[in-house]
């Protein structure tokens, strides 16, 4: 890492979010995917899985931000050839991903954002309600759902929902929907599939409940609503 870093290109949108809620003057260049905050103007470099390394080299970035999961290696093997230093992240609990965002802040922008504490503190509190087993689909055509160590796996276990493939041996495995193990429900986000009420309920026989992609998904600043958010679309209090 650069000893001061005042120039940064995130390919990840949680961790644009992230950074600019804490700090956007450093953000230089951001997905075509960083959508929050919705006023955020920079250069756009692309999709996580497709980002213009050229683009990104023109900008010359002080770091880049990413995630083993959501950028491929190639591409953040290819921004380091060009002398650019990348800051992986890949949590997989809620607990991993503060954690992995206090030091990543820390040492990015130099300071710790409350929102982090606040997010800390909305977690902190065991969940003691009934449970429910479920699957979890995150892609259709081919039907593919939550596996084994996923941080949006650990959130909905903190909200009651058990994973019925938390034991796969693949984090998001091909699933077929006539051989499903026993579940209670099936946890729709609308990202990375945008499923919805009419798109993705009908092909399954247990009740199916549409929630926010992004705060079951992301690892930022939405965090401190999730909990709020999440556990009010799984008992059917909003849409």
């Amino acid at each position: 890492m650069p000893a001061e870093i005042t120039r940064v290109v995130s390919i990840v949108p949680s961790l644009t979010e992230s950074i600019a809620f804490t700090h956007r003057s450093l953000l230089v260049g951001a997905t075509d995917w960083c959508t929050h905050p919705w006023d955020l103007d920079v250069t756009r470099v692309r999709g996580t899985k497709n980002p213009d390394v050229e683009q990104i080299v023109r900008l010359r970035p002080d770091v880049v931000v990413a995630n083993a999961e959501e950028n491929r290696a190639a591409d953040l093997d290819a921004l380091r050839a060009h002398g650019i230093a990348v800051w992986v992240t890949t949590p997989a609990t809620v607990e991993e991903s503060l954690g992995s965002l206090e030091r990543m802040l820390s040492a990015i922008t130099g300071s710790t954002p409350q929102w982090l504490g606040q997010a800390r503190e909305v977690w902190s509190t065991p969940y003691d309600g009934p449970r429910r087993r479920a699957v979890i689909p995150i892609w259709r055509r081919p039907w593919m759902a939550l596996g084994r160590d996923t941080f949006a796996g650990d959130v909905l276990r903190r909200l009651g929902i058990d994973n019925v493939f938390a034991q796969s041996a693949q984090r998001y495995p091909r699933i077929d929907l006539d051989a499903l193990p026993a579940y209670d429900v099936v946890v729709l986000p609308d990202e990375p599939y945008a499923f919805s009420p009419g798109d993705g309920p009908e092909a399954f026989s247990q009740p199916a409940i549409c929630v926010s992609g992004r705060h079951l998904t992301w690892y930022g600043p939405s965090l401190v609503q999730a909990r709020a958010v999440l556990a009010d679309q799984l008992s059917g209090r909003t849409g």
